[in-house]
């Protein structure tokens, strides 16, 4: 079975146009997402999947594979099935998506992800989530949120807090999404063809096209937090995190 990292990575973006070739301490994220994607023990391989050829060219330059794919994909998740596709990988074999936007992501996350694969062959696709102790990431609606049952399966991913506490005297964890999968390549093919889904063009969310037609997520509880960048302003956190590291 072989465990393939595929970072899919687009330049358009309306809030951050060229995000992925963005420099944090001196190297371009994509390149920090890749580097820290390839030190999981249980990782194969890991290929980047891209629509541009500016992307393309400075994947290959710092020594990684590159994949074309089309721009007419809906979704991150379509990306990495197309590249999945033309690597001619066996139905068993795991895709691991890595957003190319997560530079701090921790390399134990992916060998938590990939792990229920090896005890339930059920599984089709998993993710991971983190309790959130940042306050302002339950209310903020660029952090997901995640609710799941009590044995790990997702019920519900949202931009808003879930679940609301109807008394303001109750404690409990929420648990943001970190937004990393894992799929079997043969679950993968059977995302792809399935129609967008009425939640997920809702929250625009495309983990909750499996949820609306009957296909489970299994969610890993991790310890490691992997902030994402969104915007430009984000950049001095991130590296004033890595300096602390």
């Amino acid at each position: 079975m072989e465990i393939i990292v595929i970072i899919p990575s687009r330049y358009g973006s309306t809030r951050f146009e060229g995000k992925p070739l963005a420099p944090i301490a001196g190297k371009p994220m994509i390149q920090m997402v890749y580097e820290r994607a390839k030190l999981a023990e249980s990782v194969t391989a890991a290929v980047i999947a891209t629509d541009d050829q500016r992307i393309f060219d400075a994947v290959e330059a710092f020594g990684a594979r590159a994949i074309m794919t089309s721009p007419e994909n809906r979704t991150g998740t379509d990306r990495v099935a197309e590249a999945a596709a033309n690597l001619g990988l066996d139905f068993d074999d795991i895709v691991v998506n890595v957003q190319g936007d997560q530079p701090l992501l921790n390399p134990r996350c992916l060998d938590e992800l990939v792990k229920p694969f090896f005890s339930d062959p059920a599984i089709g696709m998993s993710t991971l989530a983190f309790r959130i102790v940042r306050e302002d990431e339950v209310t903020n609606p660029k952090d997901v949120k995640v609710t799941f049952d009590d044995r790990g399966f997702a019920l519900y991913f949202s931009r808003s807090p879930i679940p609301y506490g109807r008394d303001s005297d109750l404690s409990f964890d929420i648990y943001k999404h970190l937004g990393i999968y894992a799929y079997t390549r043969g679950f993968l093919e059977i995302f792809k063809k399935l129609p967008e889904g009425k939640l997920e063009v809702i929250e625009k969310l495309e983990q909750l096209r499996a949820l609306e037609y009957g296909y489970r997520i299994k969610v890993i509880v991790t310890q490691y937090d992997s902030p994402e960048v969104d915007l430009p302003e984000d950049l001095p956190r991130i590296e004033q995190i890595l300096l602390q590291g």
